[in-house]
């Protein structure tokens, strides 16, 4: 694999752009993850139910499902910049409605999912884009620096973001409206700062097709490129499968140690510091063997939501929560690094949006896997969870052991 550049674990930073699309992407994350506390309280006191929970997950999900590879779509056929700051004002848009309904007093729940399936529809076309466009604002050998210091924002703003949140609802003066709103304004200041992007326009050697011919065309793609097939099948098994151990936290909290709600936000807090220390870690290596670091980190994933779930003891809990979280962030931006690298200019955000299927899918998956778990156990359900997520990826390892793609020295 070629050698990365080097120059410390910020090193892509020092391009002007990718400085800017950083920054923005920081704003959205920070925004995104403290209404995320705000919606499910606001949901709560709406409804009074669980269900009335998860219609707003549903609500999210099931949108994004269908709409992410439309927004692949999109990100590859229109300005960047011009995509990224139309997700940008939905998203304050949907967030600004929801404040302004709270504070006059005539929030309704409807109105929770209406807003909610805005930002599925903003983060179908944000995420595809967003990583695209990375693969065009730095140098290759700083690509794989520039996607784990891309995930290191969004995970240290799921510490954050819910931390903010949680204090100003706590605060009965302010409560969720102030949330809203002041997300409603870090959505604009986001957006404001990628009007500063270069346009980010597509190949101008594309030919000319329709959406949906070129939806076929970037599946027809993945079917031809084997390497591309085994990444894309592995991203998405791993997250369906294994992701929703997320939703199941809560109840190992409770059932499985015995603790309470404090203790719940603690395993949260400390599963995206794990997360967030191995994206800096990972960062700082300047020539990562990526194929080698998806399948150790993707199988080391899938071992430790095994461990979660037969282990007896809260302060094991905890130290395997943030290996869990490491190895899920190592997995994720190996993946996008190695899809970005191996795959054509043309084909990037097509690609990515099918990514995002799993990550649109994990909430509905934990569903049948919450009913399979009610029917059969938690611990048991988690191990089978865990196990079948290595599974997937030793399955990729056996498929890519003799792929070019992978080994050749040339996608470090």
């Amino acid at each position: 694999m070629s050698r990365g550049s080097g120059g410390g674990a910020f090193v892509s930073l020092r391009s002007p752009d990718y400085r800017t699309l950083w920054l923005g992407g920081l704003f959205v994350f920070l925004a995104v993850t403290a209404q995320t506390i705000a919606r499910g309280w606001l949901a709560l006191r709406l409804t009074g139910t669980n269900a009335g929970l998860g219609g707003v997950l549903l609500a999210f999900g099931v949108p994004s499902l269908v709409l992410a590879p439309w927004g692949g779509v999109v990100a590859d056929r229109l300005p960047k910049r011009r995509v990224l700051v139309l997700a940008g004002t939905v998203l304050t848009l949907s967030a600004l409605w929801l404040g302004l309904a709270d504070a006059f007093g005539f929030v309704e729940y409807w109105m929770l999912l209406a807003t909610s399936a805005m930002q599925a529809l903003a983060f179908s076309l944000f995420g595809p884009t967003r990583m695209a466009f990375t693969a065009e604002l730095v140098e290759r050998g700083q690509l794989a620096n520039a996607v784990s210091l891309g995930q290191m924002s969004a995970e240290g703003m799921r510490i954050v973001g819910p931390s903010i949140a949680g204090l100003l609802i706590a605060l009965s003066a302010f409560g969720e409206k102030a949330v809203f709103l002041g997300t409603a304004g870090l959505c604009a200041v986001a957006t404001v700062i990628n009007l500063w992007l270069p346009p980010g326009l597509p190949s101008p050697h594309r030919p000319t097709r329709s959406p949906l011919e070129e939806l076929r065309e970037g599946f027809g793609y993945v079917r031809r490129q084997r390497h591309l097939l085994i990444l894309v099948v592995a991203s998405l098994g791993v997250v369906m499968i294994g992701y929703p151990y997320l939703a199941f936290l809560p109840a190992v909290a409770s059932d499985l140690f015995g603790v309470g709600a404090g203790a719940y936000g603690l395993m949260s807090a400390v599963t995206s510091v794990g997360a967030v220390v191995a994206a800096f870690v990972g960062a700082r290596v300047a020539n990562p063997d990526l194929w080698r670091r998806l399948v150790v980190a993707g199988i080391a994933f899938g071992l430790g939501i095994v461990v979660l779930g037969v282990t007896p003891v809260f302060a094991v809990g905890l130290v395997v929560l943030p290996a869990i979280g490491a190895a899920s962030l190592m997995f994720q931006t190996s993946n996008q690094s190695l899809l970005l690298m191996l795959s054509d200019f043309d084909f990037h955000g097509r690609l990515q949006g099918l990514v995002m299927l799993g990550f649109s899918g994990f909430g509905i998956a934990a569903l049948p896997l919450g009913i399979l778990a009610d029917a059969i156990g938690l611990r048991p359900t988690l191990a089978g969870m865990g196990l079948i997520s290595a599974a997937i990826v030793g399955w990729a390892a056996l498929a890519g052991r003799r792929e070019p793609a992978f080994v050749e020295r040339d996608i470090g």
